[in-house]
């Protein structure tokens, strides 16, 4: 009887330990978090070096979150010409006769992780299969070992292959779009840039996840208030790797929100998130796009934090607003 009792005791005094953890972790000096955001910001794994070994583990640990293959959806392995060599595609196509849409992907990961495209996996094929579109995930080269300009010139490549051979994927490469997510939104952004002011590929839409368009650290308020403890540390180590060079930061390649022009541009829906580093440049482009007079949505999740994690609600809603946007930017 008294081991019950003690037991109890015990039990009930972990309940309280827990909410009281809980209760800490979720109400922060800039308001509340969700709590499946915070029990990930405070499971991260610690940083270290940004190099291969590292690597392996940040792309293992965030695999975790991004869900399995859908199995309705074919998915292949391709290549394409980077302008130093051979790089991986993913192909994921949808069911159904087509031509289908299309959708060039670009992963996140800080421009030094995310290049174990099978990762994506969950995610890049519940896009196809929910706008039913071919997606088609690009490689790209990383930091610190390919710095700036390097993922710009990979993506752009990346982007007009795709272009170019969406029609022998039974694509229709008049309905193309663009996506990417963190530094992928970054890509996105540039190469969208890139696409008007080189000769194409036309876009008809452009998709910013998250997007990091600004290579200025501190620049803004929520990288200020963001920078330790909010899921998104080390920005200013993923930038220096990136970008060894000071002078490249503010070129519009590397820094989009820079730009001169944002007219002429690809309608756009940016994604954000209210404990995000990165919250206050996304939708600071977002406004200038807008000023240029380009169809744009920009959607705050509260409670969130960098690319959802831990907010399922938020994730599923996040998705299915991309989703309905791009059938709609595609005439489904």
């Amino acid at each position: 009887m008294r081991a019950a009792k003690l037991v109890a005791v015990v039990l009930a005094g972990l309940l309280v330990l827990a909410g009281v953890t809980a209760w800490r972790w979720t109400h922060t000096p800039h308001g509340r978090m969700d709590l499946g955001a915070a029990l990930v910001v405070h499971s991260m794994p610690s940083g270290g070096e940004l190099g291969p070994e590292t690597r392996a583990m940040a792309n293992g640990w965030t695999a975790r979150f991004m869900g399995d293959a859908e199995p309705e959806v074919a998915i292949r392995d391709l290549t394409f010409a980077g302008p130093a060599g051979e790089l991986p595609l993913r192909l994921y196509t949808p069911p159904g006769a087509g031509p289908f849409p299309v959708v060039a992907w670009i992963h996140g990961g800080g421009f030094w992780m995310g290049d174990d495209l099978p990762m994506w996996d969950g995610t890049c094929s519940r896009l196809a299969r929910d706008a039913g579109a071919l997606v088609a995930s690009l490689g790209y080269r990383l930091a610190p070992e390919h710095p700036f300009p390097a993922a710009v010139e990979d993506s752009f490549a990346g982007l007009r292959f795709v272009a170019a051979h969406a029609g022998e994927w039974n694509g229709d490469a008049a309905r193309l779009a663009v996506m990417g997510g963190s530094a992928g939104g970054n890509l996105a952004a540039v190469v969208a840039q890139r696409a008007r002011d080189e000769g194409g590929p036309p876009l008809v839409f452009q998709v910013l996840i998250v997007p990091a368009v600004s290579a200025e650290d501190g620049a803004s308020a929520s990288r200020r208030d963001f920078a330790v403890g909010y899921g998104l540390d080390g920005i200013a180590q993923m930038v220096e790797a990136y970008l060894p060079e000071p002078a490249d930061r503010t070129k519009p390649w590397a820094s989009p929100l820079l730009a001169r022009d944002f007219s002429r541009l690809p309608p756009a829906l940016i994604l954000t998130a209210e404990f995000d580093p990165l919250r206050d440049e996304g939708e600071a482009y977002g406004e200038k796009l807008h000023a240029a007079g380009v169809p744009v949505v920009v959607r705050r999740f509260d409670g969130a934090i960098h690319g959802f994690l831990g907010s399922d609600d938020d994730s599923a809603a996040s998705e299915a607003l991309v989703v309905s946007t791009l059938r709609e930017a595609f005439g489904q």
